[in-house]
């Protein structure tokens, strides 16, 4: 099993390995001085193979670290008037049954899987209990730390808090073994990349009872936890009897492998085919303007539905969540509690941040740029000309804030709505820096994503994106947004502060737009 666990981690390491120095060669600088050679240097490689192997170690804690502390830890800091260990460990206990099934460990096809077991005809029966078991011992090694660090520092109980890891693991484990004894039974692999119907409604039901309960005041006891823990670890010994004693894994292996490939095809066609529906082909569509505007004009009225159809539906929610709010206040009975609702919503702007992101319509704008105008126009001398390209940009980006303003406004205009029902404020200028600083963190996106794009443009021929900067500037902006979540500071000094930054980087980037995108935005190979 070791020449397994060895080998496997060899094929992982090579593949990791070139696509980071196929990404290190993406970035302009970098790329003028590696060589086209990089993959054949040993050193090159030496210190890729290091990097993979750190960053293996490290997220072994990392991420138990970032989902404990925002998923967990972080969520119960919202519920101050409530104890905070019950509220940890609330949480903690409907988060770690969803995680058993939806991140099983054992039933997730992937590429490496694909070169061992079908390429390489590795032992599939080894190479699954070898990984299996690897999991299984970074969830403990993982989460016995974290757990220390934020349980107790959550006043949860010592003893509880070296449980937790064991049975989080326990339950996977359980999970495991059912869903191998289901196959025997009914002889359907179970996918935790392509969930059913049902699976997506429990989930949803056990995530509503994780946050929504402690809003009502309404928590799991302790000592109900605390046995549910317990029985996890023997339920996670009958699992693992099971997963021991299954002799299918290679029928299994196979079933989810063909799925695999198959459902990238399905995706794309699904993809292909939902983008051409969603783009108006009636004729009579025109516009009375010229140029750049007309151009302009006729892309937003063909594709209303793509670009206007998700802010919409983000606004009615968001509504219907204040009303809600508000509603909910009302019927509070204990003061307490919405004393800490209206000091939660004057310190923790910063989180609307991450709000903001992950509503925010600016890459969907720019793909849709790409696909359906952009690939084409590329292709001609006059569209790349500096003056025209700032012409069109500042255009697109007055579309694009007109799109994400709705939402925000909503958002802005209910913070208002939740701090004057909560008590209010005695300084009536907050209630216009509310609002103003989350519409300008919705034209920071607007302006940051279709900048991106101008910039670095990522996207080839068969709209792949081949830009290992465009990667990171991504994976960038997601880090600094997640950590805005843990972030408290007073709403008039960040509201501004908010404000500010976004008037700078408008137009530090219409500068950058018009001296560089005469060279970067281009049609990639």
């Amino acid at each position: 099993m070791l020449k397994t666990l060895r080998l496997s981690f060899a094929l992982r390491n090579t593949y990791r390995v070139n696509a980071i120095l196929y990404g290190v060669r993406q970035i302009p600088l970098v790329k003028k001085i590696l060589p086209e050679t990089l993959y054949r240097i040993q050193a090159f490689k030496i210190i890729a193979n290091i990097l993979t192997v750190c960053w293996e170690v490290l997220w072994v804690f990392l991420g138990k670290i970032l989902y404990v502390a925002v998923m967990i830890a972080g969520a119960a800091s919202l519920y101050d008037w409530l104890p905070t260990d019950q509220v940890f460990l609330h949480i903690l206990l409907f988060l770690t049954v969803i995680g058993s099934f939806a991140n099983t460990g054992l039933f997730n096809p992937t590429r490496d899987k694909y070169y061992a077991m079908i390429l390489l005809r590795m032992d599939a029966r080894e190479y699954s209990l070898v990984h299996y078991g690897y999991m299984l011992i970074r969830t403990v090694v993982g989460f016995l730390p974290v757990c220390l660090i934020f349980g107790r520092a959550n006043g949860v109980a010592l003893w509880l808090c070296l449980l937790i890891p064991f049975s989080v693991a326990g339950i996977k484990a359980a999970v495991a073994g059912w869903t191998l004894y289901d196959y025997e039974r009914r002889g359907v692999a179970y996918n935790e990349n392509k969930l059913k119907k049902w699976t997506w409604a429990l989930m949803a039901l056990l995530l509503a009872c994780a946050y929504g309960l402690p809003l009502l005041s309404v928590l799991l006891p302790v000592w109900l936890i605390a046995g549910v823990l317990i029985a996890c670890i023997p339920a996670g010994a009958v699992g693992l009897i099971k997963v021991f004693s299954f002799g299918q894994y290679r029928q299994v292996n196979q079933e989810l492998l063909a799925q695999l490939f198959s459902q990238q095809d399905l995706v794309k066609k699904k993809a292909s085919d939902s983008v051409k529906k969603a783009i108006s082909s009636d004729m009579a569509l025109t516009s009375h303007r010229s140029g750049f505007e007309g151009l302009n004009e006729l892309f937003i009225k063909r594709h209303r539905r793509i670009l206007w159809r998700a802010a919409i539906r983000i606004t009615v929610v968001f509504g219907l969540l204040v009303v809600a709010a508000v509603i909910a206040i009302g019927f509070i009975s204990d003061r307490e509690a919405v004393k800490m609702i209206n000091r939660t919503v004057q310190t923790r702007l910063p989180y609307f941040v991450f709000i903001m992101y992950a509503i925010n319509r600016g890459s969907g704008f720019t793909t849709a740029l790409f696909v359906n105008c952009d690939q084409s126009l590329l292709t001609y001398s006059f569209f790349k000309e500096p003056a025209n390209i700032l012409r069109l940009f500042r255009i697109r980006l007055r579309e694009i804030i007109k799109i994400n303003a709705l939402p925000a406004l909503v958002i802005g205009a209910g913070l208002d709505l939740i701090l004057y029902a909560s008590g209010g404020t005695k300084y009536p200028v907050y209630y216009a820096v509310l609002v103003v600083s989350v519409v300008c963190m919705s034209l920071f996106f607007s302006v940051h994503y279709l900048t991106i794009y101008y910039l670095l443009q990522p996207y080839n021929i068969g709209t792949e994106i081949r830009s290992g900067t465009y990667r990171l500037v991504l994976i960038v902006t997601y880090v600094v947004c997640f950590a805005m979540i843990q972030i408290q500071l007073p709403l008039f000094a960040f509201g501004l502060s908010c404000i500010a930054f976004c008037v700078l980087y408008m137009v530090l980037s219409c500068l950058a737009v018009y001296r560089f995108a005469g060279k970067t935005f281009r049609l990639r190979l």
